[in-house]
């Protein structure tokens, strides 16, 4: 009979392979509880289009550099009798106050870009807040009016970032048209991006300092109304009372059932 001797080095051997197992069995537990948390926790959506039988379209305007176009663009939409939706960064506010209120005195709803036009997701959530709430004060000294609308550069969110726009009593907009404008193609092929694309309910992108924004703008919408749409500023389109945003990003009256869990694509522009 053979016995089993047990010495130092060999109890200090077992004994590591034994810290060893554990660490790993911990390690194993934790990624996953990690990997289910995860999975059951809820993508929140900012809203890129809307529900609806009308057939109506959201026009939005994002400004954050210059300003050269923006009183062409004004004229334009005033020729056509159209109102729109214009996205604006706080220090763009500071800087062209008389184009605020010149926007304002011709109806067209004006919405938050942030304040200072940063990646709002490399941000702490009380920085988020911040920068909604500067801007805010800004408009609203301005305009003297509190906007609902809010825009995140970049097209740039997660779960933080739409959280703390709901925070503020506002609606996170994104969009589901793209002109690209912001990459300069010419005037007809952002008039494609555009009409070609639209949908009840679609809310449009495009950009005050883009150059063939302006040239392009007549096309758009005479292409929007020949093919029967309404243009409406998004404060219009937006659903009214309870909502959700599907996994495509879209508006959705709420019912009695609960909301799905939300899950798209973050789109990004400049």
């Amino acid at each position: 009979m053979r016995l089993l001797i047990l010495t130092k080095r060999n109890l200090i051997s077992i004994g590591f392979c034994l810290l060893i197992g554990i660490m790993a069995g911990t390690i194993a537990i934790t990624s996953t509880v990690k990997a289910v948390q995860t999975a059951t926790t809820k993508r929140e959506i900012p809203i890129y289009c809307v529900d609806t039988d009308k057939k109506q379209v959201a026009l939005s305007f994002d400004a954050a550099w210059g300003n050269e176009q923006t009183n062409d663009l004004l004229n334009i939409l005033d020729k056509y009798k159209v109102k729109a939706t214009f996205f604006l960064v706080g220090d763009w506010v500071e800087k062209y106050p008389d184009s605020v209120k010149e926007i304002d005195k011709r109806g067209h709803d004006i919405g938050n870009h942030s304040n200072t036009h940063p990646h709002m997701t490399q941000l702490s959530t009380g920085d988020m807040t911040g920068e909604i709430q500067a801007c805010n004060e800004k408009i609203k000294k301005l305009t003297n009016k509190t906007t609902t609308l809010f825009r995140a550069p970049y097209g740039d969110y997660n779960n933080d970032v739409v959280n703390s726009v709901k925070g503020c009593s506002m609606y996170c907009v994104q969009w589901d048209v793209d002109s690209l404008d912001w990459k300069d193609p010419t005037s007809e092929q952002i008039t494609k991006n555009v009409v070609n694309k639209i949908k009840n309910g679609s809310i449009i992108l495009m950009h005050n300092g883009a150059t063939n924004t302006p040239e392009a703008l007549p096309m758009v919408i005479e292409g929007i109304k020949e093919k029967g749409f309404e243009i409406v500023p998004i404060s219009q389109i937006l659903l009214k009372g309870d909502y959700y945003t599907d996994v495509q990003g879209k508006m959705c009256a709420n019912t009695e059932t609960a909301a799905p869990s939300a899950s798209a694509e973050t789109q990004t522009t400049e």
